[in-house]
């Protein structure tokens, strides 16, 4: 019996469709926000025409906020412009089953223009930047991401009509490792796991966390950009077969005052003999190379600068409170959960963890930015500084940025995002956070109503 399990080959894909099993592919993108982005085609149809020759989306994907409204001060994408397409170009090693879809196979795109340049503004495109610059010197991006969400027992649909308030959570009360707290809801949680590894992720765990309804689904290390990759299928896959057993889960990065779902990202670096990079020898300070004390003082460099990338939205920054688990110094220690980067394991297994992301993260900026912060700290031979031996929280460190408007102005005028990703991708991004603030500040919200209607 065939591995279902298994990524699929292009020759098997064929085989599936001409014996029936798979009717429909879906080729897609990660946009801005991380969402994948694209269309589902006759799958015989997508082997005779799409397959070689790709297929076209407008530009405008890449130039629309979170609602999908068309804005201005994109260069790439505009109504001067006319909108007109892109080329979406199948990564075939990407190709695998969507078990939560019946007969639905699935790829990822690269996007191109139609003079067959690259689209450099687009995640998938910026992360690739960064991995050739590291190739350069030999080496390669191992990466994991830890992606929290909360469910709710309403549909999605319920959840819109009552604005998102009110909402049922599947726990109601904190399980934070609760063996019978996940068995609540094992049912979802099992379907999620059992079909992610049917769509080609390797599952480690399920675990419950601290806000009710919160849980955690893990998943194995790989190279960064098939990591990354896996983190978009994921999201999408868990949304859909959250709709599909009537309940609905958010990866917002703070959906009420309570714990915020986290997105904990873990790198190491494999030199060319596959070995871990990272790992120093018995003489070296904290067991790490010199080469993981460039990379690591390179983070904390370029966080500030860099947390446009990993705090992305208005939102973002309402998890950064002291004693919340999310971090607010600018700091690194030893298993120290305190701290915005943690180093981890011993030996073939350390690495460091950068404790910004949130639920919300498009996880190809993310490893971008922390790819382009470590080749900074290895061009500069950058000196690490000591380890945080306590509460992060409460010693004197620089502060993580607390506003999506700070980060913003920081990653306008940084010339350490200049120098990585260039004037194109810094402008774009900087547009996609003006953008948010604009609406944002345009609201009203809920606070101001309950504060303002009757006793103003």
């Amino acid at each position: 019996m065939a591995d279902r399990t298994a990524p699929l080959g292009i020759e098997e894909l064929h085989a599936l469709v001409a014996g029936g099993e798979i009717d429909t592919v879906v080729l897609a993108f990660p946009d801005m926000q991380g969402r994948l982005q694209g269309k589902r085609f006759a799958a015989r149809f997508f082997l005779d025409e799409v397959l070689e020759h790709g297929t076209e989306g407008c530009n405008y994907l890449l130039a629309v906020d979170t609602e999908m409204n068309t804005v201005d001060g994109y260069e790439m994408s505009s109504w001067d412009r006319g909108y007109g397409d892109f080329a979406m170009h199948p990564d075939l090693s990407t190709l695998r089953r969507v078990p939560w879809n019946e007969g639905t196979a699935m790829l990822i795109a690269d996007l191109a223009w139609n003079d067959g340049s690259p689209v450099v503004a687009a995640p998938r495109q910026i992360l690739r930047r960064q991995l050739d610059r590291l190739a350069e010197l030999g080496y390669t991006a191992q990466v994991g991401t830890e992606l929290e969400f909360i469910v709710f027992r309403d549909t999605y649909e319920q959840a819109w009509d009552a604005g998102y308030r009110g909402l049922t959570p599947a726990n109601q009360y904190n399980i934070d490792y609760s063996v019978l707290g996940t068995g609540r809801i094992e049912p979802l949680l099992r379907r999620i796991r059992n079909e992610m590894a049917g769509a080609g992720l390797t599952v480690e765990s399920a675990k419950g966390e601290c806000n009710p309804g919160q849980h955690e689904i893990a998943f194995k290390y790989d190279e960064a950009l098939v990591t990354c990759d896996q983190h978009a299928v994921y999201k999408t896959g868990a949304k859909e077969i959250a709709a599909q057993e009537g309940v609905s889960l958010t990866f917002m990065a703070k959906y009420n005052e309570r714990e915020g779902n986290s997105c904990h990202i873990h790198l190491s670096l494999a030199g060319p003999d596959g070995t871990n990079a990272m790992a120093g020898s018995a003489d070296d300070p904290d067991g790490m190379s010199p080469l993981m004390r460039h990379f690591l003082a390179g983070q904390l460099a370029a966080l500030r600068d860099f947390a446009l990338l990993y705090a992305p939205h208005i939102n973002s920054y309402k998890r950064f409170q002291p004693g919340s688990f999310a971090p607010t110094a600018v700091a690194w220690g030893h298993d120290n959960r305190t701290c915005a980067l943690r180093v981890v394991g011993h030996g073939r297994s350390l690495r460091f963890e950068n404790r910004l992301p949130g639920g919300d993260v498009n996880p190809h900026l993310a490893v971008a930015g922390l790819v382009a912060a470590g080749l900074h700290g290895i061009e500069q031979e950058l000196e690490l500084p000591g380890a945080c031996p306590g509460n992060a929280y409460a010693a004197d460190y620089a502060h993580v940025p607390t506003t999506l408007r700070e980060a913003a102005e920081l990653w306008e005028n940084s010339p350490i995002a200049k120098a990585a990703f260039g004037d194109e991708v810094v402008a774009h991004y900087r547009n996609m956070a003006r953008v948010e603030l604009e609406a944002f500040d345009a609201a009203v919200t809920d606070w101001e109503l309950r504060r303002s209607f009757e006793r103003m």
